[in-house]
């Protein structure tokens, strides 16, 4: 392996923990995701989007019914999505990251998705799961992006590669009945993952994973979109329907298009 000291030690960190945590590759590309979305608030809620950033957004709950969340939220997804350099300035967040951890010829999701999180709202809840177990690739990675401040149960959780295996080998007798069960059986071993604004998440979506309720003061925001290497396996999900190459090197490209000589 020839692996610089700062690749090394992400790839134990990721392999041991199931994730990194790290500062934003480009604060200027996160500031300016951040500030269409304030953009996109003010235009959805045809009001004027003034104050801090981080107040307009930790507070949206006090502007937007919690029976209307998932109709604003698709809007504001819809929005996002159809801006042209959005999901460039998003991988710039992460990309030596990802470069480290996945590799230079990257696959990424057409789409990137959000989650808003009203405290106290239990029908915006991701129960316990692994992308695995619904057809995803164990092959990709995702990259979670908080615009607010995300802690305790204002964040997500993940079960440590160590405590998944052993689910696994024993999930048939823990996974009882539905997902509230499969979590109260893994709720001590879990580990909560604080993620400032300013700061990216990469994880192993083959790991169970989820929220719980929000009881903190604040509406979590928190964008998150899959990455995998342009030439490994794809499950359900594939290229061309949920991914597209966007860092295809030139040799990968001369070689696809090389052709045999005819000799006849």
């Amino acid at each position: 392996m020839f692996l610089t000291p700062s690749e090394q030690q992400l790839e134990d960190e990721y392999l041991t923990q199931g994730y990194i945590i790290r500062p934003a590759a480009d604060l200027e590309a996160l500031a300016w995701m951040r500030s269409q979305f304030i953009r996109l608030i003010a235009d959805a809620l045809e009001v004027d989007a003034n104050g801090r950033p981080e107040d307009i957004l930790n507070q949206i709950h006090q502007k937007v019914p919690v029976a209307e969340i998932n109709t604003f939220r698709l809007k504001i997804i819809g929005s996002f999505n159809a801006i042209e350099q959005f999901r460039e300035m998003y991988f710039r967040v992460a990309r030596p990251y990802l470069e480290s951890l996945v590799g230079n010829e990257l696959a990424m999701q057409l789409r990137v998705n959000l989650s808003i999180q009203f405290p106290g709202d239990d029908s915006s809840l991701l129960p316990v799961h692994a992308d695995t177990w619904s057809g995803d690739s164990p092959f990709e990675v995702v990259v979670w992006l908080p615009l607010v401040d995300c802690y305790r149960s204002k964040a997500m959780y993940i079960l440590p590669p160590v405590a998944a295996a052993e689910l696994s080998q024993q999930f048939v007798e823990r996974a009882g009945n539905n997902s509230e069960d499969l979590f109260q059986s893994i709720r001590d071993e879990v580990k909560w993952l604080d993620v400032r604004y300013g700061e990216v998440l990469i994880f192993d979506q083959a790991l169970p994973h989820g929220n719980r309720v929000n009881e903190e003061p604040e509406t979590r925001w928190s964008m998150n979109c899959r990455f995998k290497g342009v030439f490994t396996p794809y499950g359900d999900k594939k290229i061309g329907e949920f991914f597209e190459p966007i860092t295809l090197r030139a040799a990968s490209k001369a070689g696809m298009a090389y052709r045999l000589p005819k000799l006849s």
